[in-house]
């Protein structure tokens, strides 16, 4: 284990390094480093830099003899807690293990920063240290949601990064999610769908009905296919592999997922320990129902990424505990292998090339007689 600026694990065999920051979680850096601990053993070539209170987390690493090899601790004394506003962090927070953690995929000596920390402090920090890709309006947190496909999870974004979101920006979403759903769960040509009060074409927002139109356009040049409009019933479905919507909507849809999970898993809870006859259906039932506790457990989808970024970024659960850092991390290192950024605001590009292109050719459908400017 080495400590302060010399990183000797980035230079021996070829590992995939992940900058952690230590500090943020509400379950403190123990829970942080019990992660690692349970990555190392899951994943190889795995390397990490961890940032905090050297003081602090020296003794916890000296607990696990296998992150000996694999964890570069690099002292940062300062916290960034969740009552912090981002913009205090982003005038202050050099210092901070955050800025240090983000600071590390920006001088190129870790490929992905994982961090528990405030979410709108470590997309401030990210944004100022790594900068938006040319071409991205804003940048966008993505989540995996359980679903019925094949692979168990489908893309939604927006999920927090900005309440608002124009036309634009939700092409520009579809684009960006397609990518990670390529890169993150296999998908060769993902499906993407709109997230509206109904499916059908005259409803919700101009926002909304322009960004309709333009995906269909652009599907090709995204290299997605574009199901049209999805309902709230369709987050868990196997009609869609990418949700689009803003990121006011996609919060409040995916903290009342993690509400509506809990509560399963305490409704079921309570019904098998009420007596003697529950408790026993309980024993018979024991298999069938830690598969459904695996199913929706929320540790096993922990990680949002940001999208748009010159530089990934997970964002992990504040409340995360070690399996969902673990979990995180593991995300962390299927995106850094699969290098999805590269190519990515091409991509993007490509696809508003060709939306803008059919808004030439068919002036009427952006509702004025006229062709629009580019």
């Amino acid at each position: 284990m080495a400590n302060g600026l010399h990183t000797p694990v980035i230079h021996g065999a070829a590992r995939i390094v992940i900058s952690i920051d230590a500090m943020g979680g509400d379950r403190g850096p123990a829970v942080v480093v019990a992660g690692l601990a349970d990555s190392v053993a899951k994943i190889p070539n795995i390397a990490f830099i961890l940032h905090g209170d050297e003081a602090v987390l020296a003794p916890l690493l000296a607990r696990y003899p296998s992150l000996a090899d694999t964890v570069t601790l690099r002292h940062a004394p300062r916290v960034v807690t969740m009552q912090d506003k981002p913009a205090q962090v982003m005038r202050h927070g050099i210092g901070t293990s955050m800025w240090s953690c983000i600071d590390s995929v920006k001088q190129g000596e870790a490929t992905v920063a994982v961090s528990c920390g405030n979410t709108g402090a470590l997309m401030a920090v990210s944004m100022i240290q790594l900068r938006k890709l040319p071409g991205i309006n804003r940048p966008a947190i993505a989540c995996l949601w359980p679903s019925r496909n094949p692979g168990g999870f489908n893309v939604m974004l927006d999920v927090g990064a900005d309440i608002k979101a124009e036309a634009d920006d939700l092409l520009q979403y579809a684009t960006m999610g397609a990518a990670y759903a390529r890169n993150g769960l296999n998908v060769a040509r993902p499906r993407i769908g709109l997230l509206n009060v109904g499916t059908e074409d005259h409803k919700g927002r101009a926002e909304l009905k322009e960004a309709h139109d333009r995906m269909a356009h652009a599907a090709e040049a995204g290299n997605f296919d574009y199901v049209g409009f999805v309902e709230g019933g369709d987050l868990p479905s196997d009609r869609v592999d990418v949700i689009v919507t803003d990121g006011f909507t996609g919060n409040v849809a995916l903290k009342t997922g993690e509400g509506t999970a809990k509560l399963i898993s305490d409704l079921l809870r309570e019904a098998f320990g009420g007596g003697l006859l529950s408790k026993f259906a309980a024993m018979m039932a024991i298999k069938p129902l830690k598969r459904l506790q695996k199913r929706i457990d929320p540790r096993r989808v922990n990680g949002g990424v940001f999208l748009g970024l010159n530089g990934t970024v997970v964002k992990s659960h504040g409340s995360a505990d070690s399996t969902g850092v673990s979990a995180a991390i593991r995300l962390a290192h299927q995106l850094a292998h699969s290098n999805f950024i590269e190519g990515l605001a091409e991509r993007v590009a490509s696809a508003e090339r060709a939306a803008q292109d059919a808004k030439h050719e068919d002036p009427v459908e952006t509702g004025s007689g006229s062709t629009p400017s580019p």
